[in-house]
């Protein structure tokens, strides 16, 4: 089982970086903010930290996985959308590549606002899972890919610190469904399908107060 995982995770982490090793150079900050004010701001604020919780701070996010997510949100070659959100579709249509690297530009030099776990209780099964998973639910360790203070690795894992916990929550519940579905290699559904409700709401209440 534990072999398993580990080419399981190791395959994901190949396409993923399969995937961003084609993505262009980075884009200009300076326009990305003049999108961002215009298009963005009203979501997730001028700066990034969206004072929404159903609405991901975006600030110090890493830049690439910015623009990933944005192409997601928009249909390639006649095929719909990897990530499907009516919002964000209408959102990403105007967008060309090159606004995309902008605008993740921009948001990457941003500075995240500091968040806190709030339930010091439930943030205790929190962090165990964290920065140990649960082998006895083949969960692996989200520190593993998200790293101990949940920066990321770029460009392939998002940066996690200080998000809203209500965001994260709804994330990974999508991810255990199957409603959202542009994980490489499919790690975030596999990981999320083990996860019960409680384990959920620990592991984001902890992502939030991580810096």
């Amino acid at each position: 089982m534990k072999f398993r995982w580990s080419v399981q995770v190791i395959a994901g982490m190949l396409a993923a970086s399969s995937a961003f090793a084609q993505a262009p150079a980075k884009g200009d900050p300076a326009k990305g903010e003049r999108i961002a004010t215009q298009l963005c701001a009203a979501c997730h604020a001028a700066d990034g930290n969206s004072p929404q919780p159903a609405n991901p701070v975006l600030a110090g996010q890493h830049a690439e996985y910015t623009v990933k997510q944005l192409m997601d949100f928009k249909p390639q070659g006649g095929k719909p959308a990897e990530r499907g959100n009516p919002i964000m579709a209408g959102m990403v249509a105007g967008l060309t590549a090159e606004d995309m690297r902008n605008v993740g530009a921009y948001y990457e030099n941003k500075k995240p606002a500091a968040r806190a776990a709030r339930d010091a209780e439930l943030v205790k099964l929190g962090q165990v899972i964290y920065r140990g998973g649960n082998l006895s639910k083949g969960i692996t360790a989200c520190a593993a890919c998200h790293g101990p203070n949940g920066a990321g690795v770029p460009a392939m894992f998002p940066r996690l610190a200080g998000q809203h916990a209500e965001y994260v929550a709804a994330q990974l519940k999508a991810f255990r469904a199957g409603e959202r579905a542009n994980d490489p290699g499919r790690m975030m559904r596999m990981i999320a399908g083990k996860l019960s409700d409680k384990e959920i709401a620990a592991v984001a209440d902890f992502i939030a107060g991580l810096r």
